[in-house]
This record gives C-alpha cells, sequence and structure tokens, in this order.
C-alpha cells in the first residue's frame, strides 16, 4: 500500500475501482480491507490516479452477487463508471482503527530493514503479498527475496521504533 501526506495525516490505500456495475453509474471496488466490506465504513475517499485528485463522500455502498458496489455522487451513467476504473481509493490513516498488539498495517511495514537472527541483512520490505496460506514480504537487498511473514513462526520479532523485522530463515535461501 502506498501512503500519500495530506494536510500532515497520511492517506492509505484501501481499495480501487475496478469497473462499472450496471447501467446506472455504480462501481465495482476491489477492497483491500480485512473484512472487505470494511472498505464502506471509511468516509470520506479520496479517489487518486496519475495527477487526478478528487474528494467524495460515497452515497450508497453494497454488496451485490460477492461484489462490492458504491455509488459516488454526480454518477449517472455507466460511462461515468467507466471512467472511474483505476481509481485508488484512499482514507487518512486516523480513520482506521488502531491495529491490536502483534497486528501490523501492511504500510508501516513497508520500508523496515529485515535482519535475521545471525544478523545477515536481507534488505529492505519493499510490499506485503497476500497469499492464500500466509502474508509474505517483499524484500530487496543484495537480490529480491519472498520471505514469509508468519509471525512466531520465522518472523521472531517486529520493532516499529527501530524499523526492524527479525526473522528465523537461511540466509541462503
Amino acid at each position: 500500500m502506498k501512503d500519500t501526506s495530506t494536510a500532515g495525516d497520511a492517506a492509505i490505500v484501501v481499495g480501487v475501482i475496478i469497473g462499472p456495475q450496471g447501467v446506472l453509474g455504480a462501481v465495482k471496488l476491489k477492497s483491500y480491507c480485512e473484512p472487505p466490506e470494511q472498505i464502506f465504513r471509511y468516509k470520506p475517499w479520496t479517489l487518486v490516479r496519475d495527477a487526478d485528485v478528487r474528494s467524495v463522500v460515497p452515497i450508497k455502498l453494497r454488496g451485490a452477487g460477492g461484489q462490492l458496489v458504491a455509488r459516488l455522487p454526480d454518477m449517472e451513467t455507466r460511462e461515468q463508471a467507466e471512467a472511474m476504473k483505476g481509481f485508488e481509493v484512499r482514507v487518512l490513516r486516523s480513520q482506521l482503527p488502531k491495529p491490536a498488539a502483534g497486528e501490523y498495517y501492511w504500510h508501516d511495514l513497508i520500508g523496515l530493514s529485515v535482519v535475521g537472527v545471525c544478523g545477515f541483512q536481507f534488505g529492505k520490505i519493499e510490499a506485503m503479498l497476500q497469499t492464500g496460506s500466509n502474508d509474505v514480504m517483499r524484500v530487496k537487498g543484495e537480490r529480491e527475496r519472498l520471505l514469509p511473514f508468519t509471525p512466531g513462526v520465522h518472523v521472531i520479532e517486529v520493532d516499529m521504533t527501530a524499523r526492524i523485522v527479525k526473522i528465523d530463515w537461511d540466509s541462503a535461501f
């Protein structure tokens, strides 16, 4: 997830508009929230695509056949909704609930150094990936590695103050 600065409060990407829904101007969403419907709790939204930035308060939100659907102000046609495809949905960090102990927002992990228990410097977290079994850190150092983010198994400690994730992982892998 990306962070952008907005009046002293970071804007966090919580989803993206993936296309139109129906003929009356509704849009389908891909949510990065857990559970996905959580995206509907945050208002207003800042919609961003390239240099185009718009602040909106969604007027109707719903799940429809496994899809998340939103109606946005002044959108009444499928063509208007199609034009919104690719806009990121961002909200202010202050709108998000504080994570429980031992839980982390992905955007807080990006940029942390990953260090092995023996002191090996793997590099920095460039991205987090969701897989079926566990989350994965994409770490860039002398080479790129995909390492499991499995607290209590391979992740020994996350020190947000020192900006370090300590892992038990073979540096040759």
